[in-house]
């Protein structure tokens, strides 16, 4: 079987497989091409997309072998027009190509480790909803005390270091029963952890990470080696909570301007909903169950008590 991660990550093979993977999926008749004759895959060749793209074959063949240096932004759109890329995929091409130049240009520094006081003092601050902060790996670095509540797996006393949400969801015996769509949850985790592999290609915990999911878990193998991204920033979650039952949730996830690759998420009710008043329930628990005094707070408090296996929040 082939290697599906890397140590360090190849760029070149990523590249490669994100834009063989995207031109297999869409058919000649679909790209508006005529067929004439048999054909050994049901996806374009790599002179159609060519074509498409108005590129000459020997250049789109050096793109596919992993070399974008060079490529233009006309040259990318253009390709990401003939591969009918979506938004999350047009991003995740130029990361790649930004990535592959000779003096890369990096769109941050490494990857948020911790948040700062005055973040978490605004997430205790949101009493309503239950909040979270994360970095583009998916670690747990923070939460409120509604979102401690929400995630017991991630934030209860037999969590440790790290937590992080891809674990939790691909490793954790717990969290098929714990999510609603188990299988949506997993593909979003994969999804966020491809797309911050094309901003941060060289990130050794990010690869780590992966590994580490790709030997553990088969879900996570075959979810990897499709390649796919998306945008994770809105959506309704349904969760099986061990205290309160049923709950689902909208959230909203954005990401913080000073702090560049750390995210807030934040899950809410619909007022008036079933879910509002167990919502309400589960905030009630919660201020019972957790005394203030030890509740993880900051940036001290989050590298001192992270949880065990968990996933995106």
């Amino acid at each position: 079987m082939r290697c599906l991660y890397r140590e360090p990550m190849d760029l070149k093979g990523e590249i490669r497989d994100f834009l063989t993977s995207r031109r297999g999926r869409i058919t000649p008749e679909q790209a508006g091409l005529n067929v004439f004759g048999a054909r050994r895959v049901p996806g374009l060749r790599r002179e159609e997309v060519a074509t498409l793209a108005g590129l000459s074959v020997d250049y789109y063949n050096r793109m596919e072998r992993g070399n974008l240096s060079g490529a233009s932004d006309s040259v990318l759109d253009a390709l990401a027009g003939a591969l009918r890329l979506d938004e999350a995929e047009r991003a995740h091409l130029r990361n790649l190509a930004a990535a592959s130049q000779p003096n890369p240009r990096r769109r941050r520094g490494s990857t948020t480790q911790s948040v700062r006081p005055s973040v978490q003092w605004m997430l205790d601050s949101m009493t309503s909803s239950a909040v979270f902060a994360e970095n583009g790996r998916l670690d747990a670095l923070g939460a409120n005390r509604l979102g401690r509540a929400l995630y017991p797996p991630l934030f209860g006393p037999a969590r440790r270091q790290p937590a992080n949400w891809a674990r939790f969801v691909f490793l954790d015996p717990e969290a098929p029963k714990f999510y609603g769509d188990w299988d949506r949850a997993a593909k979003d985790c994969v999804a966020i952890l491809r797309a911050e592999a094309g901003r941060n290609p060289h990130d050794r915990e990010l690869t780590d990470l992966v590994g580490q999911l790709a030997t553990q878990s088969e879900a996570f193998r075959g979810l990897w080696a499709a390649h796919n991204v998306r945008l994770h920033t809105r959506g309704i979650k349904v969760f099986n909570h061990p205290v309160v039952g049923r709950l689902e949730l909208s959230f909203e996830r954005l990401e913080v301007a000073a702090d560049p690759g750390l995210m807030i998420v934040a899950y809410t009710a619909e007022p008036g909903s079933r879910s509002a008043q167990t919502f309400d329930l589960l905030a009630s628990w919660a201020a019972t169950e957790e005394p203030t005094d030890s509740a993880p707070n900051g940036p001290a408090a989050s590298q001192d008590s992270q949880t065990t296996p968990n996933n995106n929040a």
